[in-house]
């Protein structure tokens, strides 16, 4: 039998504590602990992007990170995007796109993209093409996406 733990972390600038299993992903802390649900549960085993969100500032896909792993660190989720309700770049760079459909991949691709744009705020189309890999989408194509990075990165915010 595993007994919970408590971890202290900062969530979108907040200073968050919240008791875990041992077991149990940072998806499902995020979601069921923290009432985050704008990340999405794809595919549960790190395939598809749809739960990536930041860790330190670097893309993680939380279905196969341990929430006890969590201790000490920055995350940051969709949720933290918007600047007091209104749309950040990338995000209405996304939407005057039409790079969303579902709904289920964006947040995944949005964190992924400024994490892109953090590091890279120039990328090819090459490079954005490589660095969003492990994010999947069923719904829009990748055109629109890609797009929609390519117009955040010349507006050169994320």
């Amino acid at each position: 039998m595993s007994s919970k733990r408590i971890v202290t972390c900062t969530v979108n600038g907040r200073e968050e504590s919240f008791l875990c299993k041992p077991q149990q992903t940072l998806l499902e802390v995020l979601r069921d602990e923290l009432d985050l649900t704008g990340t999405k549960e794809g595919c549960s085993n790190g395939n598809c992007g749809a739960c990536t969100v930041l860790m330190d500032g670097k893309p993680v896909v939380s279905c196969l990170v341990l929430a006890v792993e969590c201790e000490g660190v920055e995350l940051e989720t969709i949720e933290g995007v918007a600047d007091h309700g209104h749309l950040a770049p990338v995000q209405q760079a996304f939407l005057e796109n039409a790079a969303l459909q579902c709904g289920i991949c964006t947040p995944g691709f949005i964190m992924s993209t400024k994490a892109l744009l953090r590091e890279n705020p120039n990328p090819s189309e090459q490079e954005i093409r490589f660095y969003l890999a492990g994010n999947l989408c069923r719904c829009t194509g990748y055109d629109k996406i890609i797009r929609a990075v390519q117009d955040t990165a010349d507006h050169k915010i994320a």
